[in-house]
């Protein structure tokens, strides 16, 4: 994978949303259970069941966004002693839950650092644009709507998962897919691993096309482990609302500043 670190495509206008957006992701991943034990990658059994608590109450489930049915029995967010040793207390859930509302709660919840940090970068630098082009209001819809999109698509595919989907990859893949649409000739400034962590000035349409290209190829399984726990098909989805909801904005959006190759090392200066 390349890491975008910076676009060459002003603004016009702050984008608040974006701020808070990212402000919210990382204020609500503090206050999750478990948030201390993803940073020396330990966690007890009592931070574990705590967790599951938290997700199953407000992570969204792809059984139950298809099937609508609840589970009759939960985990408690209490530790036990069963037969074969400790364990977590499941029982009747103490709450009431909305699987259309918790596709909009999962999106500000993230497993981990890493899983946080990647995607408040590709907000940050591909967010401000569409902010830029749709407004504030069209924008934070817009990112609702392909957060939805995404999760209900995935769910489609895994009907039967009762893997808690959480975290705004789907969301922000739309958009990644409405700056493709928008803004396919935008330079980008990317670090490629060859070796060393390598800068190169890429277009747009590049960057994001291969980003989009490998998500597809994960999606069906190609490439991951049976292990693996990201969602890629949200991904595709995500992308793809975000492209067919920007496509009509196309005559209308201005064309960032012109590409003058690809350059690299000294020759490159992160504001050409």
């Amino acid at each position: 994978m390349v890491i975008p670190v910076h676009d060459v495509n002003p603004a016009s206008r702050t984008p608040w949303v974006t701020y808070a957006l990212i402000a919210a992701n990382v204020l609500v991943f503090l206050a999750m259970p478990g948030t201390a034990g993803s940073v020396t990658g330990e966690s007890g059994l009592a931070q574990l069941c705590h967790l599951q608590a938290f997700l199953d109450h407000y992570a969204a489930v792809p059984q139950e966004l298809i099937h609508h049915e609840l589970p009759r029995m939960v985990p408690t967010g209490e530790v036990g002693i069963g037969r074969t040793g400790p364990g977590c207390v499941i029982g009747p859930p103490g709450y009431d839950k909305s699987p259309a509302l918790s596709v909009l709660t999962a999106m500000f919840l993230h497993g981990g650092w890493l899983h946080l940090l990647g995607n408040m970068l590709f907000l940050l630098i591909f967010g401000n644009n569409i902010e830029d082009r749709l407004g504030h209001v069209r924008y934070a819809l817009f990112y609702v709507a392909c957060g939805y999109a995404a999760s209900y698509g995935f769910a489609l595919v895994n009907a039967d998962s009762s893997d808690p989907l959480i975290g705004a990859s789907g969301a922000i893949a739309g958009v990644l897919g409405a700056y493709l649409v928008l803004f396919p000739k935008a330079r980008v400034w990317v670090l490629v691993p060859f070796l060393v962590f390598l800068p190169l000035r890429l277009p747009a349409w590049l960057v994001l096309g291969f980003w989009f290209g490998l998500q597809a190829v994960y999606s069906s399984g190609e490439g991951v482990t049976e292990a693996g726990t990201v969602a890629y098909a949200a991904h595709v989805v995500g992308f793809l609302a975000g492209m067919l909801l920007a496509w009509p904005l196309r005559p209308g959006t201005p064309p960032p500043p012109e590409p003058r190759g690809l350059l690299w090392g000294r020759r490159a200066r992160p504001g050409q």
